[in-house]
């Protein structure tokens, strides 16, 4: 989540470079980025009600025709990134994701989650497609997107795919601030949920905790909005101050799992920080 609210609020502020420079009569496919980092709010681990806060790299922008986008542990390349003189633009590309859940149990408050034991670091790799419109309610500047992305886990650590549905929107408020707000979800499989939600009888043994299956399906939804405000010259060019809120709610076998028992299936999540547009 604090991947999606990262991008969103890093992301809305790129919107405003293609669009204005357009109403300009500038090369839209001109070569721009927005590069940050900011501090975000995270729980200790998935179903955690314990929060540390962690820092996260954030940019997006175009190079050479081709877009990208890094929010925290997740990059991702647009190959489709030019605008058609419609408004509509088709949304395509290469996605990868580090997933750090669990990988250390210094970063747990929860000594029965910790004692479970860390897990390794998955290295996820996939892809996205979606559509985008610009100029759909409040200006000719705001867009909605859909998007699904699909990644799967390449290292062997739960061996399994996670698939994600988003619907954003993001509207510029005036030449120097702008808002995002999105809605997703994530499907996960088997190894998924029984890499990070099940407990085997000798960990219930270790941790006190009873032991649990866990199976694949929707693994939670969530919301959240984002926004960037320009500190010095405007949203196309400056430094900008980024931030964001979001909430996730764990569903199914993974809201009753135990490790989310002793914690909560309701996540915050948080982010603001600093990033320079050029």
């Amino acid at each position: 989540m604090r991947i999606l609210i990262l991008a969103g609020a890093i992301a809305c502020t790129a919107v405003a470079f293609p669009a204005y420079a357009q109403s300009a009569g500038e090369d839209r496919n001109e070569d721009f980025a927005i590069l940050g980092v900011a501090a975000t709010l995270v729980p200790d681990y998935e179903g955690s009600s314990d929060y540390r806060i962690a820092p996260a790299p954030g940019g997006f922008g175009q190079v050479g025709g081709v877009g990208f986008q890094l929010a925290g542990n997740r990059l991702s390349f647009d190959l489709m990134p030019d605008l058609l003189d419609s408004g509509w633009k088709i949304q395509a590309g290469p996605m990868g994701a580090i997933n750090f859940n669990r990988t250390s149990t210094k970063a747990i408050d929860n000594a029965q989650v910790a004692s479970l034991g860390k897990i390794g670091t998955a290295v996820e790799l996939g892809g996205f497609v979606g559509i985008a419109k610009t100029g759909v309610v409040t200006s000719d500047y705001d867009r909605l997107s859909v998007t699904l992305s699909y990644r799967h886990d390449v290292s062997g650590v739960h061996d399994s795919g996670v698939w994600t549905p988003t619907l954003a929107y993001m509207t510029p408020l005036s030449r120097k601030a702008m808002v995002s707000v999105f809605f997703s979800a994530d499907h996960v499989g088997d190894g998924y949920a029984d890499t990070y939600f099940s407990i085997s009888p000798a960990q219930s043994v270790t941790s006190g905790l009873p032991a649990y299956a866990a199976r694949g399906g929707w693994k939670n939804w969530g919301t959240g909005i984002g926004g960037a405000y320009a500190l010095t010259g405007d949203l196309t060019g400056g430094l900008l101050l980024v931030g964001g809120v979001g909430y996730r709610h764990l569903l199914g076998d993974f809201a009753d799992s135990p490790v989310t028992m002793v914690g909560s299936a309701d996540q915050w999540l948080g982010v603001a920080g600093l990033a320079y547009s050029f």
